[in-house]
């Protein structure tokens, strides 16, 4: 019983030296613990310098098509052809039909203000000419602005490529130019009988008439002889000398020049009518070639497009907005700071994040400085922000439909390292007395070993004396800074202090 009692006492003892503390302890325990310093390991890691904004996944530079009317004969009626939204309009294209007429899309920045015809010149000539060219068509020479020939005969290929019958200047120009080339052969025929005539005229006279001349002055010339030599009166010697002088007289004719003054004249009026026929045909051919009438084109920007909104509808007349057509590929329209678009130049990799964290890659496409709508003043401060346009990847269609019209978060880098390089904490790195940037090492041995020129003690840390190290600083971003040392030690994977 003794032995069981003292057992009990002791387990008792021992359980409760456990939960009695001396007073000496308790004011130990209490005190707050020796500070140390606080350290983060020595990294390698790609550093960026990253703007990032939001942006609208969109098609780009959305416009309205609106129909020039001024120039039709009647209402502006859609008599046929119609988009459906979504259809890309590409150079060359027929946007609409109006009172059976095409609507022809051209590439161009400048608006339809005049029916282009032969003769006219002008930079609205030169615009059409540049959009026949890139279609392939020869328009003329392309340094000059006059719309000729060619260009007429490039703007008749381009009716036909649509479908369409060639517009004439002239609603009557083909029956003027059928009488117009009739009246040239009929003048031309006149000419042709003038020469003939004159040429006769200037013939002179057929051998057979030089010898009957003859024949007939020596016919006289016997007849008087013979008469002189009988002796006949006076009467018939005086007859016979007045027929060889009449037949001297003839013979003598013949050997002047003809006169073709008459024939000559005729001839010259013939050439007249001729050439004010001629005159006639040319301009009936001019106003026979092709002309561009401003009702049938409209010039756009940044071909091909898509439409998105459809206004007119067949069977009625359209007026004002026949339709709205933007970019055909999807662009992300975003800003930034005057600072950050400083930092941004065409071409630069960016990426952007959807709401349901799918994320794609773009490139930056354009920067511009925002212009003032309408009723808004500029910047107080003077700092403007910037449009900021990029181009996404390739995107199927589901993609895109998915993503139009959604706000996304777009990252660019602006500035990074070539690979992974070492990179420190900024709270690492401290200012030494000539200006040069140093960390504090946790040295891996406690012996304080020399380990490199550029190093000082600093202090004490839980596992020894941490030393300062000068190092190289590069780029820095999100918080890191990158270093460079020529002291071993500085490797990933060491400490150095960012606090205490």
């Amino acid at each position: 019983m003794i032995g069981v009692v003292a057992l009990a006492s002791l387990v008792l003892g021992i359980v409760l030296s456990r939960f009695v503390v001396s007073p000496a302890q308790l004011a130990a325990e209490a005190q707050a613990p020796e500070a140390g310093p606080v350290t983060a390991p020595i990294e390698e890691r790609v550093i960026q310098n990253v703007i990032t904004t939001r942006a609208d996944v969109t098609y780009a530079d959305a416009v309205d098509v609106k129909v020039d009317t001024t120039g039709l004969s009647g209402p502006a009626v859609v008599t046929g052809h119609v988009p459906e939204v979504g259809t890309t309009l590409q150079a060359g294209s027929v946007a609409l039909e109006v009172a059976g007429r095409p609507l022809l899309v051209l590439p161009g920045d400048l608006p339809v203000y005049r029916t282009l015809h032969v003769g006219l010149s002008g930079p609205d000539v030169a615009q059409l000419k540049a959009a026949l060219v890139a279609l392939g068509l020869d328009a003329g020479d392309a340094a000059s602005d006059l719309f000729d020939a060619t260009t007429a005969a490039a703007v008749d290929s381009l009716y036909r490529k649509a479908g369409y019958p060639s517009p004439a200047s002239n609603p009557d120009a083909d029956r003027q130019l059928a009488s117009a080339r009739e009246t040239v052969r009929g003048a031309s025929a006149a000419v042709d009988q003038a020469v003939a005539a004159l040429d006769r005229a200037a013939e002179g006279p057929k051998d057979s008439d030089v010898v009957e001349a003859d024949n007939a002055v020596r016919q006289a010339q016997r007849e008087l002889d013979v008469a002189l030599w009988r002796g006949d009166d006076d009467l018939e010697i005086g007859r016979l000398r007045d027929a060889l002088s009449l037949a001297q007289a003839r013979r003598a004719e013949l050997d002047r020049p003809a006169d073709v003054s008459a024939e000559q004249a005729s001839l010259d009026a013939a050439r007249g009518q001729l050439d004010d026929a001629q005159d006639a045909l040319s301009q009936a051919e001019t106003d026979a070639l092709t002309v561009l009438p401003a009702s049938e084109v409209v010039y756009l920007s940044s071909l091909p497009r898509r439409v998105d909104s459809v206004d007119a509808t067949r069977g009625a007349v359209t007026s004002g907005t026949a339709m709205t057509v933007s970019g055909a590929t999807v662009m992300l329209a975003g800003s930034a700071t005057a600072g950050d678009a400083g930092l941004l130049s065409n071409g630069m990799p960016a990426t952007f994040s959807a709401a349901d964290g799918s994320s794609y890659t773009a490139t930056v496409a354009s920067i511009e400085v925002q212009k003032p709508q309408a009723g808004e003043e500029a910047p107080a401060d003077g700092e403007n922000r910037y449009d900021v346009s990029l181009r996404p990847q390739e995107l199927d269609d589901a993609t895109i439909e998915r993503l139009r019209g959604s706000n996304v978060k777009v990252s660019i880098p602006v500035q990074a390292t070539s690979g992974k390089v070492l990179a420190v904490p900024v709270a690492a790195l401290t200012a030494g007395p000539g200006g040069e940037s140093r960390i504090e090492l946790v040295p891996d041995d406690t012996s304080g070993g020399e380990g490199g020129a550029a190093r000082s003690r600093s202090g004490n840390s839980a596992d020894g004396v941490t030393e300062l190290v000068t190092v190289t600083t590069g780029l820095s971003a999100g918080g890191y800074v990158e270093i460079s040392s020529d002291d071993p030690r500085v490797t990933a994977g060491a400490r150095v202090v960012v606090g205490r």
